[in-house]
Formats: C-alpha cells, sequence, structure tokens
C-alpha cells in the first residue's frame, strides 16, 4: 500500500467470513449493462481526487475508444475507500472494477466477493507473465488463486541529506549499526537538528517498521497455518531497535511521537532539520513541495543490522480487483488489461509516483537514474509481502497502535523494555485472535 493512503488499514478480517455469501446476489450496481459500461473505483493516488481525475480520464476516454466500453470513474480517499467496499461487499451493490491496498488482498479475499484470476481471467488481462513476480505476489493468500493483479508499486528507502552528509564526512550507511552512529553525528538538539525523522505517532507506520525489523531479524508475525506469534524474540528485538532511535540512541525528536499524517518527517528532512527519513518512493512531490530539489538528497536500502537479512522494505502498492458479481465481466478485465498494460502504466508512473510493476518496465516516477534503480531494486529485490492472511489488517491496527503508545512512553520521560514490548504485543495478539 502507498504510504500516504495507509490511514485507511483497519479491522476488517473479523469481518471477511461472515460476508462470504453476501456479495453475489445482485449484479454490479451502477456500472453494469448491457451496452458494456462499467464502474470504476479509483483509489486517491494524486495531490487531490480532481487531480486522480485529470489524470485518469483522458485515459479512460482513449479506452472506451478503443473498446467502446465506457468507464464510470469514481475517485475515493483512503479515509472512505475500505469502508465503501466493505458496504458492496455486504450489499452486493457496487463497482465492476475498484482499486485497493495490496496489504488488504487476502482479508478481501476472504470475503469470496471478488473474481479469482484463474488462468482464464489472468489470461484475458495479458497473462501472469507480464507482472514482476514481487508485485504479483501481493494478490493473495499464499497457495490460492489471486482475487487482485497489481497496478502501483512502492517501496521504502532511506533519504539522506547529500550536504550535511558531506560537512560530516559520512557516507552513506550500509547497516542500522553505520545508521545510528551516522545519525548520533549528525544530531544536535541544541539547534533542533536530528538525525533522522519519524512518524512514530502513525499506527501504519509503526506496524511497517515492526514488520521490516522483523524482517531483517528472520522473524514473522505469524506461523505457517496462520496463526499470530508476535511475541516471539525476533519481533520483539526488532521493534525494540526501532523503538531505541529515540529511545537509546536518541537521534530522533521526542517530538516525533506526534507525527502521524506522512508528512511531518518529509517536511523535517526537507527544511534541514533531519538527515535522514525513511520514506516511500512517493516523497518525491512532497519534498518538492517543500523547497527542496532532487539534487540534495539520496536514498539507499533501509540497513539491516550487520548480522541480519537485508529486508529493506514490505512490498507497497495497489492493487486491482474486480467483483465477482460484475455483470460485464468480459468489459472488466479488458479494463484491467488496458490499465496494466505497458503504455498506461508508464502514462501513471510519473503522476502517480508509482514504481513499475511489469517485467523489464522503464521507470517513470522520477528523472534521477540512480533513485530509480535504488527504488527498483528495493522493490523487486530487497521487499517482502506482509503477513498473507486473513487477519493481516488486523495485525497492522492492534501491532501499530501498541508501537504508538510505547513510542508515547518514551516521548513523555518514560522507558520501555524488552518485557514492556513483549506485554504489549501479547496484548495485540490476544486483540487480532479474537477478532478472528
Amino acid at each position: 500500500m502507498k504510504k500516504r493512503v495507509l490511514g485507511a488499514a483497519a479491522i476488517f478480517a473479523a469481518a471477511a467470513l461472515t460476508l462470504a455469501g453476501c456479495s453475489g446476489s445482485t449484479g454490479s450496481g451502477s456500472g453494469g449493462d448491457a451496452g458494456g459500461s462499467i464502474t470504476y473505483w479509483a483509489s486517491n493516488q494524486g495531490t487531490s481526487l480532481q487531480n486522480d481525475k485529470d489524470v485518469l480520464q483522458p485515459l479512460l476516454d482513449k479506452f472506451t475508444a478503443q473498446t467502446g466500453v465506457k468507464v464510470n470513474l469514481e475517485v475515493i480517499g483512503w479515509n472512505d475507500l475500505q469502508t465503501r467496499i466493505q458496504t458492496a461487499v455486504t450489499s452486493g451493490v457496487g463497482p465492476d472494477v475498484v482499486n485497493i491496498g495490496n496489504t488488504w488482498a487476502t482479508s478481501f479475499q476472504a470475503t469470496g466477493a471478488f473474481l479469482p484470476f484463474d488462468d482464464s481471467a489472468m489470461g484475458a488481462i495479458g497473462g501472469a507473465d507480464k507482472f514482476a513476480s514481487t508485485a504479483l505476489s501481493t494478490g493473495g493468500a499464499a497457495g490460492q488463486t489471486a482475487t487482485s493483479v497489481p497496478l502501483y508499486g512502492y517501496a521504502y528507502g532511506l533519504y539522506y541529506n547529500k550536504a550535511m552528509f558531506a560537512a560530516a564526512g559520512l557516507t552513506p550507511p550500509t547497516t542500522w549499526e553505520e545508521m545510528v552512529a551516522d545519525g548520533k553525528k549528525l544530531t544536535d538538539p541544541s539547534k533542533g537538528v536530528w538525525g533522522t525523522s519519524i512518524e512514530a505517532g502513525s499506527y501504519t507506520e509503526n506496524n511497517h517498521f515492526a514488520f521490516i525489523t522483523s524482517a531483517q531479524n528472520g522473524g514473522s508475525f505469524f506461523d505457517g497455518s496462520g496463526t499470530p506469534t508476535f511475541t516471539e524474540s525476533q519481533n520483539v528485538d526488532g521493534i525494540k531497535r526501532y523503538l531505541d532511535l529515540m529511545q537509546t540512541d536518541k537521534i530522533a525528536d521526542p517530538a516525533d511521537a506526534q507525527y502521524s499524517t506522512g508528512t511531518e518527517s518529509i517536511a523535517n528532512f526537507a527544511k534541514g532539520t533531519a538527515a535522514m527519513i525513511f520514506n516511500q518512493n512517493n516523497a518525491e512531490a512532497n519534498l518538492t513541495a517543500d523547497g527542496m530539489d532532487a539534487s540534495q538528497y539520496g536514498v539507499v536500502p533501509i540497513p539491516a543490522p550487520s548480522a541480519g537479512k537485508p529486508a529493506a522494505s514490505f512490498i507497497a502498492g495497489i492493487n486491482l480487483s474486480v467483483f465477482k458479481n460484475t455483470k460485464n465481466k468480459d468489459a472488466a478485465l479488458k479494463f484491467v488489461n488496458f490499465i496494466t498494460s505497458a503504455d498506461t502504466q508508464s502514462a501513471l508512473g510519473k503522476p502517480f509516483s508509482s514504481i513499475p510493476v511489469l517485467k523489464d518496465a522503464t521507470p517513470t516516477f522520477t528523472t534521477d537514474p540512480a533513485i530509480a534503480t535504488t527504488f527498483s531494486n528495493i522493490y523487486n529485490n530487497l521487499s517482502e509481502p506482509l503477513p498473507t492472511v486473513p487477519l493481516e489488517a488486523s495485525f497492522e491496527t492492534e501491532v501499530g497502535n501498541a508501537m504508538n503508545t510505547l513510542f508515547a512512553t518514551v516521548a513523555t520521560g518514560g522507558s520501555v523494555s524488552t518485557s514492556d514490548i513483549e506485554s504489549a504485543l501479547s496484548t495485540a495478539q490476544e486483540k487480532v485472535a479474537a477478532s478472528n
């Protein structure tokens, strides 16, 4: 899922199985009809809902000219999208095609409301072989036929201020230990300058770094049967390492515990009060708006501990799903084929700052070839999917909120021990298990 949309993740899995029989009775609402029109719910990827419409409509007109299929477009903000989809699943009245955050894929798959991309459906959209394997892995639960396909790709990287690093005689870090050491050299609280800035009040950001740091430790939040394993040592140690950026290493400002929009740390980086930030590849637009030129920063993979696994991101992005009860399945699949085609993907990559989800596609989200290469490598080679289990959405919420509380404790002068983290994760695990 794209970073600035992450606030939409909520507990969905609890309702998933109970909704499984509710979606197929009344046909796909306002979009489907015998004349070949479909309704498409697009997520907000640009600077505004209107910006998305301005970007998408010319392409939809092109699709109509090619196929005769009219597309009724609605762009939905991320605060509302998941609820709208849930309502459509429950009522059976909704769009034909919808964007979803890819971390929702397994939870939505469990509802039974979406068309499986079996060999026939996948063939109708150009075949699975056109997609990068990393992107395709986000389509649903492992071992099951995917009910979504990739549309936009995103990944985390470590942004660093070139001038600040050069002035301190530093090179970009390659291990977590080097990153912390660099951060300490670059931190000067008396001047309001910190080694890094983190969105420590965002439950989604915190959850993602719980996942990344655990993956670097070789850990997992669920076992092979989908049972939560939140309190295993790799998870606890990973979260402790992230919390310690503020608590022990003291390279993150305690005020960061109030940051939750995904933009505050970017603003600090742009104005030079933070030397490094963790962000997805869509940060460029915000950095530019905040007055920072792309030549002033570089990007490297988020480093793992020296003895750790090189897991630098989760596989973030947006997927497409087709409601199983669409009255115009053929038209819907034609549209999915069109919007995931090479030409359309190239056209959307720049305005929506996305990494290509197609094999061998050229990135267009940045004009800096080094940054494009770095993020493409992170996305395709150094990223892992968030847990592909129906309880994933609940995992994001409960673990992320637990970390919000832990950061708040640190920010207000308290301390967080390993046992405190174990206790918080145990409580989160109980809540997730109860939602099943």
